[in-house]
């Protein structure tokens, strides 16, 4: 028997299961939409029409969006690293390290800057 075919059967397995559970949803789900279910929810706020300022997001929102993304990405490394710590040996020491202080940089510059405060 060729070694792929266990392999293909669990694939074909998780696309019936996949597409099987979206039909049902579809076919047996509940369709009761009401007004208040279609809206558009805004933290409990009626909707206005249009935003103030012409509908434009503050420069601060995309800041901390990318301090957000930056961080999390640095998280993202570190768990590798700490699986495989012993075996990277000193390398890996020197390396996750320099990566920290290049990560450290942008963290203390966005801090004294303020970019960490809520106004």
């Amino acid at each position: 028997m060729n070694p792929y075919v266990p392999l293909l059967m669990m694939m074909g397995l998780a696309l019936v299961l996949a597409v099987g559970g979206l039909a049902a949803s579809a076919v047996l789900g509940p369709r009761r939409g009401n007004r208040a279910k279609l809206e558009a929810y805004e933290c409990g706020i009626q909707p206005t029409p249009h935003a103030l300022g012409g509908g434009r997001f503050p420069v601060k929102y995309y800041l901390v969006a990318m301090t957000f993304i930056i961080f999390d990405i640095e998280v993202v490394f570190l768990y590798p690293w700490a699986v495989g710590f012993v075996t990277l040996g000193m390398f890996g020491a020197v390396a996750m390290m320099s990566f920290l202080v290049l990560i450290t940089v942008p963290l203390v510059y966005e801090w004294r800057r303020g970019g960490l405060e809520w106004d």
